[in-house]
C-alpha cells in the first residue's frame, strides 16, 4: 500500500491527497511533525532538499506533488481522469498546473514566508508577491471564460484547490474576478477538497497572517 508523507495543513500535501482521494487509492498517511521524527528523517533522505509530500510506493520514492499525481495516474488510475489521455490536451493541463503552482502558490508562499517567525518582513518582497497574485488572478479570470471543469477531477483541480484556498487568505480575490471566485467555491465543495479543508481546520491558528473567519 502506498504511503504519503506530509502534513494536513500543507498546500502541496493537499494537492497529492486530492488525487489519492479522487482515484480512491488505498494509502497510509505518515504525519510529519515533532511527534514523528522518523517520518521527517524518511522525507529528508528522499529528495535533494528533503521536501514533502513524499510518496513511497514499493521501491519507488516519488517527491514533488505533480510527480506524485502523475505516478498515481499511471499506476492507480481507478475511475479518475487526473491527466488526459490525449497528449495535446495533457500538455495543456500540465501547463495550467504550472500556473497554479508557480504563479499562485509561489507568490502566496512568499508572503507567508515573510510573516513566519524569523522572516524578514521584507515589504518590497511582500508587495511584489501581492502584485503578482493580482496579475495572475486577472489572467485566470480570462482563462476561466473558456474552461469548463469536467465531471472528474483532473490535475488542474488538484493544483487549483489548495493554491486558491490559501492565496485568497493572503490576497483576497477581487470583485473584478467573479469567475475565479466562483471557481474557488466550486473547488471547495468537491468532496476530496472538502475533506482536506476539514482535516486541516485544527491547524488554522498556526497560519502566520491569521486565518480569516470563513471557509
Amino acid at each position: 500500500m502506498p504511503e504519503l508523507y506530509g502534513h494536513p495543513f500543507s498546500s502541496y500535501t493537499w494537492k497529492a491527497l486530492i488525487a489519492l482521494y479522487t482515484s480512491e487509492t488505498p494509502f497510509t498517511f505518515r504525519m510529519l511533525g515533532a511527534d514523528h521524527p522518523e517520518n521527517g528523517a524518511r522525507v529528508a533522505a528522499a529528495s535533494p532538499l528533503g521536501k514533502f509530500p513524499l510518496l513511497i510506493d514499493g521501491d519507488a520514492e516519488v517527491f514533488e506533488a505533480t510527480a506524485i499525481i502523475e505516478h498515481l495516474w499511471l499506476h492507480y488510475p481507478g475511475a479518475s481522469h487526473l491527466v488526459p489521455v490525449d497528449p495535446v490536451r495533457a500538455a495543456e493541463v500540465r501547463m495550467i498546473d504550472r500556473v497554479f503552482d508557480n504563479y499562485v502558490m509561489g507568490p502566496m508562499q512568499a508572503v507567508v514566508d515573510e510573516h513566519l517567525p524569523g522572516g524578514g518582513m521584507d515589504q518590497g518582497r511582500i508587495d511584489k508577491a501581492r502584485a503578482n497574485l493580482e496579475r495572475t488572478y486577472s489572467w485566470l479570470e480570462r482563462w476561466l471564460a473558456q474552461y469548463r471543469p469536467g465531471e472528474a477531477i483532473s490535475l488542474i483541480e488538484c493544483a487549483a484547490a489548495p493554491s486558491l484556498f490559501y492565496a485568497d487568505w493572503v490576497q483576497p480575490i477581487p470583485a473584478s474576478c467573479p469567475r475565479l471566485s466562483a471557481y474557488r467555491a466550486y473547488l471547495l465543495a468537491l468532496p476530496p477538497v472538502s475533506r482536506c479543508v476539514e482535516d486541516a481546520r485544527p491547524y488554522r491558528p498556526f497560519f502566520p497572517l491569521g486565518a480569516p473567519d470563513r471557509d
